[in-house]
Formats: structure tokens, sequence, C-alpha cells
């Protein structure tokens, strides 16, 4: 028996050690991809914690006991610094977004369906599928090529004004709208082979509001071995956004979690507000794997907005989820939002200034 506590205590202090040091690598602030995966799995890591913090319960050899309180005492904080990460992207946190009351037909709505398909399903009758149920206002489809362009195209009666920039190394960004694209364009922010739209819509109503669609690179070993550039295309449309106080909503596959420092920093830079905050994580990927799920699919908006539903849709055949939201132009709902705003200190634009100046040097990978 003392050999299996020993055992079971040890598979307690790896795990616990493995936990402890995914949630200190990402403090340090550092670009390579290996620290910033780091960001996505916490509420995988708090699990592992839980489970270390329970092996380690067991009784033990008098040598461990001695050490215990100290080894449980930094697990146990550990898991306190993680779940107040998590906190906020439970239901149990205040809403950010407020509830809109009007009804789902009001003229001041604006729905949109993000998808990211992968490039590499042939199966486009299950995205067409859950278009055509959920009827937005704006579809957002990434990583596609041209076959998927072709799939898609008929949704071209229904959804007449398009911006599309199909290509076949995974970043390829299709945007098809029902309303009206006052201004449309695909812009190659960083590098020449990674588009993002940027125009204009006018609502039913009149209303006209600005709209920001990215697909970021992640930090991973096949596609950038840094998250510099990454962070650099969020903060660099964060500056945009700066320049004009309309309605915005920025959506897409960011490639990074909406409680990692990048993302915050971006909200703050553009002041943005996050729909899920209170409402749950609604993780959009991966799909095939039910233990292992992060929201990599966002949509932010400035307080203009307030929320009418939000809902992650049924599986594409995709690694991602795509992910559904009506959101409701509500300017007399902003004084109330503004207070869930953060600003952007002074240290926060030197910060976005560095990492922007960093991706400029930085070669592409």
């Amino acid at each position: 028996m003392p050999t299996f506590y020993f055992i079971l205590h040890g598979l307690g202090l790896l795990l616990g050690g493995a936990g402890i040091l995914a949630t200190l690598l990402p403090l340090l602030r550092q670009t390579a991809w290996w620290i910033r995966v780091c960001d996505f799995p916490r509420l995988q890591i708090v699990a592992g914690l839980l489970l270390s913090l329970l092996l380690l319960a067991l009784p033990g050899h008098r040598l461990w006991l001695a050490h215990a309180p100290v080894v449980l005492g930094m697990l146990g904080l550990t898991v306190v610094y993680q779940a107040s990460r998590i906190w906020p992207y439970t239901t149990w946190h205040r809403k950010q977004v407020q509830d809109s009351q009007r009804r789902p037909d009001d003229p001041n709505h604006i729905s949109l369906l993000v998808t990211n398909v992968l490039m590499y399903n042939r199966d486009a009758s299950r995205c067409l599928g859950v278009i055509r149920e959920k009827q937005p206002d704006i579809v957002l489809a990434v990583e596609t090529d041209e076959w998927w362009l072709s799939q898609l195209q008929g949704l071209t009666k229904d959804y007449p004004h398009t911006c599309h920039a199909p290509l076949p190394n995974t970043y390829g960004m299709l945007v098809f709208s029902r309303l009206p694209l006052l201004t449309k364009e695909i812009q190659f922010i960083l590098d020449p082979g990674i588009p993002s739209f940027h125009g204009r819509v006018r609502l039913p109503s009149g209303v006209e509001a600005n709209l920001h669609f990215v697909h970021p690179k992640p930090p991973a070993p096949s596609e950038s071995k840094t998250s510099t550039r990454r962070d650099a295309e969020l903060l660099l449309v964060g500056r945009a956004i700066q320049v004009h106080d309309g309605p915005t909503i920025v959506a897409g596959d960011l490639n990074d979690v909406a409680w990692s420092h990048t993302s915050e920093l971006f909200r703050r830079l553009a002041r943005l507000l996050d729909p899920r905050v209170g409402r749950g994580l609604l993780p959009t990927f991966h799909a095939d794997y039910k233990l292992l799920r992060w929201p990599l699919d966002h949509v932010f908006h400035s307080a203009h907005f307030r929320l009418q539903h939000i809902e992650r849709l049924p599986y594409i055949g995709s690694d991602h989820f795509p992910i559904f939201i009506r959101l409701s132009y509500e300017p007399q709902g902003w004084q109330s939002q503004e207070a869930e705003l953060e600003a952007a200190d002074a240290e926060d634009r030197l910060e976005a200034r560095e990492k922007i100046h960093d991706a400029a040097v930085e070669e592409p990978a």
C-alpha cells in the first residue's frame, strides 16, 4: 500500500508541476509559440491541478506530510489564479453586454454567422444547412479556397453583397451579406498570404456600422514560431478602430482565446465588449475533442449594441463549430455599457507600439 500511495503522489506532483509551469510561462509575456499556447487550455489546467490536489491529499509518508501544506498551498493558489481568468466567461459572472428586449425582426438588428469551414473539409452541405437555418444577415467563412467559393456561390441569390479572397493556404476569406456593404476592402495587413476584411454595412434601419473580419496565424510550430504577427495584426485593427467612433463589429477566427493578455489588450485599445462575458465559454475549437476545447472564434463589438442572441452552432465537419450572433443597435444603452469598458492607458499604448514594431522587423514564417 505505501508503494501505491507513493506512485499516486508522484503522479500528483507531475500533474501539479506541469500545471504550475503552464500557469507561470504566459506571465513572461514572451511570444514563443510553446509559451503562448499555454494561454489556451486554462480550463484543462484547472482540471489537472484539481486532480493533482486530490492525489496529493491521500495519506503518505511522514516526509511527504511535512511538506504537504506548502505544496498543496501552491497548487491551491494556482487553481484560484486560473479560475479567476476563466470566471468572467461563466454564467455566474455579471454580463458585460446587456440583453436586448427588442423583437428579433427589429430593423436595428444585425446578425452574423462566423464559420471556419476547415479547407480540407469537402462536405459543404452541413455548412450550407446551418446558414439556411439561421438566416444571418452576414456570413463570414474562413479557411476557404476556390472549391469552397464554388460551393457557397449559390448564397449570392440571397446575399448579393460579397467580398472574397479565396486562397489555397487555409487563410482564404469569403464574406456574403444580404445588407448593403457601403465599403468593402480586402487588406493584407502584415502577411501577403493572410487577408482581412474591412468595410461598412447599412442596417435595415439605415444605421451604418463598421466591420472588421480577421483570421491571423496561430502561434504553432507548423504555422508561426511566435505570436508576434498575430498579436500585431489584432492591435493594428484596434488602432484603426480608434479612428472612428461609430458602431463597430470585429469578428473571425482570432486564433486566440478571449482571456489572453493580447485579446484583453486589443479590446482595451479598440474599446470593444465581449458578449461571451457572463454567458459561458461557447468553445468553438476543437470540434472533434470534447476535453480539448476553447473559444477561438469571436465577435467583439462597440457599446452601441446590446445582445439579442448568441449561439454555438452544430458540427459541420470542420475542426471548428460555427458561431451565430444577433446584435441590436441601441445607442441609448451606450452609457450603461460604456461603464464595462476598460480604456487603454499609456502602458497599453506603449506595449501595442512595441508589438507592432516587433512584427514589422520579424520575418514572415
